[in-house]
Formats: structure tokens, C-alpha cells, sequence
């Protein structure tokens, strides 16, 4: 057989045409080129294969995880509300009558005793009408009794006598009437209270109805908030309430239910309800808005850190550890909260062992390990742990 130059093998397609007849010595290179992918194939999928492993037998290391030991505690629930601070008493101080303004004796935030001078007002016409008033009953006295001797004496009827009599008291009347028309012309304070803003001036001329400063007794509040009818029956008087403003932040004000509506609202189904805090250093003042929280009775509880709850859609659940290290998620059914904790109403039981922090790595059938002390559910914060003694824990109803 000839030999094929050299340049006329390189030359020559690598796979050639199927109308061109095979060369004897080209036969063998498709066969030889299919082996070596088969071997490339086979070697990957080996490595392949040392790779998932690898990767399944890291899987199976423990998780970190800071877990919580569920147990009964002492809870208390709490009902919340906004409420309206009112002062012990509260008066506008008006003009009855219209007149001129002659003097203020008060300035702007004063403390007044009861009884103390306000405002006058012109008052000279009807002074003089309180001295005619005063004659008139002096010369009606006086005819009184003189009366009295004649009837004594039999030289008048006594039909006379009380005509006299009778116009004796017409004349003490009218004394009377002209001295509370000096006294409308005369403010003083109804009771013992601070003074607002004073809102006229020496010399003006008032009207009946014109605001000339407020009065409020301040010494305790009465806070009145409203509540839904269905916490009727966990609400009396004396029940301790606490109640927060935002004009004294980190200060909580300390009172007790005074009274109770005797009516439910038709229209909210909702009841009023009037607290009564002290109010010594006068801090709280007409009008605040407050926070108010009203304490419910203590019971028992399961209690959880806010942070160990999955939620997805309206299912909540926590992840449980097994005996054996695993952890398995179970569904909870979640009660009353506060900030950081929750109550846990079914789907655990005490002595049982949740996941609080480190959730985002696990799957049913993780393998854990607590990674510090155990957490409690008494944690006021999210992410931080406390001794199982803690105080109760106060909630709010959903």
C-alpha cells in the first residue's frame, strides 16, 4: 500500500465525508475520540458524587442555637386604652354682666386659695342703689315700730300693722338684691385650684359669657377612658391602673378605677370608665392624652421570647428539640403579648424545650446544640435572657 505524505494527512478532514470512501487507517479515530468522552463522563460524575457526599455529611454537623425551657409562670394580662386627663374640678372663669374691668388681682399660673379675689368691675351705680336700698329699710323699721306701739295702744287695725310689717320686708328684699348685683361685679375663685392664661386686661369692657381665665384643682386627675363591653366582667372600683404621656417619657403614673359607666355605648359597645390618679407635683394636666393600662388578675402561663415564633401567613410554630438533638417544628397557637414575649395557649407543654435564637438556619430533623445558657420567656427584649425568677410578665389581649 502507498504511503500518504505527511502534508496530505494534515490536510485531510478530521471527520470525513460520508460519500467519501474510508481510509483504511482513519477508521479508528471516531472510535478512539467516543472511549475518551466516556472516561471524561464517568470521571466527573465520580467527582460528582464525592461532592453531594461531602456535602450531605456536612449538613449532619450541629447547629448553634440558644434555646428556652417552657414552664408555667405567673402572667398577668392587661387591658390598654387611650384616656383623657380632667382635673379633680375645672371652671371657666366668666363675666356675669357687662361692665368695665377696674382691677385683676391674679397673674398667669397663680395658685388661688377658695374664696380669694379675682376680678372687679365698675360697681359705683350699684353700690349707691345698695345705700338707697339700706335707707329705705332703716325708714321701714322704723315704721315697724311704731306700729307695733299703736296696735299695742289699740289706736290702729291690726290689718295697719302687717301692711307695715309687709313692707318692712319688701325694703330687706331689695337690700339683698342690690348687694348681689355689687357681688356680680366681684369674681372670686369657687374653690383652691391654679389659674390658666389671663385673657383680659384692666379697663376692658366684658360681657356676660367672656372667658377671663380658667380654674382647675389639680391636687388629683380623673382619667376617663373607654373599654370594650366584653371586659366588663374583669373590671371594678379600686382596680389598680397605671398610665403613661409622652410628655413624661419613662415616668408610669400610678391610680386606681374610680367608677364605672352605668351605660354601654350603643353605637361602639364600648364602656366608660373614670380613674383617679394623684397628682402631687402636679406633672398631669387638663386635657393630656395618656396611655392606660389596667392590671387583670394573675394567673398561670406559658410564655415565650416573641423572637423563637415562626410566622408564615396566620401559622405560627417554634421549633422543639428532640431527645436525641434534633429539632422538629410544631405549630403554636399564640395568646396574649407584650414587648418581647408572647403567651404560647396550646401546641407545647411544659418541660418541653424550644429554639430561640438561630431558627434561620434549621429544618425538621436539624441536629443542634445550645451554643450558651438556656433562654427564658421572661426576657423583657428580644435576643436577651434572664433567670427563670423573674418578674411576672404583663401582656395585652389580641
Amino acid at each position: 500500500m502507498p504511503r500518504v505524505p505527511l502534508a496530505a494527512r494534515l490536510r485531510a478532514p478530521l471527520f470525513p465525508s460520508p460519500t467519501a470512501p474510508a481510509h483504511p487507517r482513519r477508521a479508528w479515530v471516531p472510535r478512539v475520540r467516543l472511549a475518551a468522552a466516556l472516561v471524561l463522563a464517568a470521571l466527573l460524575a465520580g467527582c460528582g458524587h464525592d461532592e453531594a457526599a461531602n456535602a450531605q455529611k456536612g449538613g449532619n454537623r450541629p447547629v448553634a442555637v440558644t434555646t428556652t425551657l417552657v414552664e408555667p409562670q405567673a402572667f398577668n394580662d392587661a387591658l390598654h386604652a387611650l384616656g383623657t386627663a380632667q382635673a379633680r374640678e375645672a371652671v371657666t372663669i366668666t363675666a356675669k354682666v357687662s361692665d368695665v374691668v377696674t382691677r385683676l388681682a391674679f397673674d398667669s399660673g397663680q395658685r388661688v386659695r377658695k374664696g380669694q379675689l379675682l376680678a372687679d368691675m365698675n360697681s359705683r351705680a350699684q353700690q349707691a342703689d345698695v345705700a338707697a336700698a339700706e335707707a329705705a329699710l332703716r325708714d321701714a323699721e322704723q315704721q315697724l315700730r311704731r306700729g307695733a306701739e299703736l296696735v299695742r295702744a289699740q289706736l290702729i287695725a291690726r290689718g295697719q300693722y302687717d301692711t307695715l310689717r309687709a313692707n318692712r320686708d319688701a325694703a330687706a328684699a331689695a337690700v339683698q338684691a342690690r348687694r348681689a348685683a355689687v357681688a356680680d361685679r366681684t369674681i372670686t375663685a369657687p374653690f383652691a385650684g391654679v389659674l390658666g392664661l389671663r385673657m383680659v386686661s384692666p379697663g376692658a369692657l366684658v360681657a356676660p359669657g367672656m372667658v377671663i381665665t380658667t380654674l382647675d384643682d389639680d391636687s388629683s386627675i380623673k382619667l376617663d377612658f373607654t373599654l370594650p363591653e366584653a371586659a366588663l366582667s374583669a373590671l371594678s372600683r379600686g382596680q389598680a391602673i397605671t398610665a403613661t404621656s409622652d410628655a413624661w417619657p419613662g415616668q408610669t403614673f400610678e391610680g386606681r378605677i374610680a367608677d364605672i359607666d352605668s351605660r354601654v355605648d350603643p353605637d361602639t359597645r364600648a364602656v366608660r370608665v373614670r380613674a383617679e390618679l394623684p397628682n402631687v407635683d402636679g406633672r398631669l394636666r387638663q386635657g393630656m392624652l395618656l396611655r392606660v393600662q389596667v392590671q387583670l388578675p394573675t394567673r398561670q402561663a406559658l410564655v415565650l421570647p416573641e423572637l423563637a415564633v415562626q410566622q408564615e401567613a396566620e401559622q405560627s410554630s417554634v421549633f422543639r428539640v428532640r431527645a436525641d438533638g434534633t429539632v422538629e417544628q410544631v405549630p403554636v397557637k399564640l395568646g396574649t403579648r407584650r414587648e418581647g414575649v408572647v403567651e404560647v395557649v396550646s401546641g407545647l407543654k411544659p418541660g418541653d424545650r424550644v429554639v430561640v435564637e438561630g431558627t434561620v438556619k434549621l429544618h425538621d430533623g436539624s441536629h443542634v446544640v445550645d451554643a450558651g445558657k438556656p433562654a427564658t420567656a421572661k426576657a423583657a427584649t428580644p435576643g436577651k435572657t434572664a433567670p427563670a425568677t423573674a418578674a411576672p410578665v404583663t401582656t395585652t389581649p389580641r
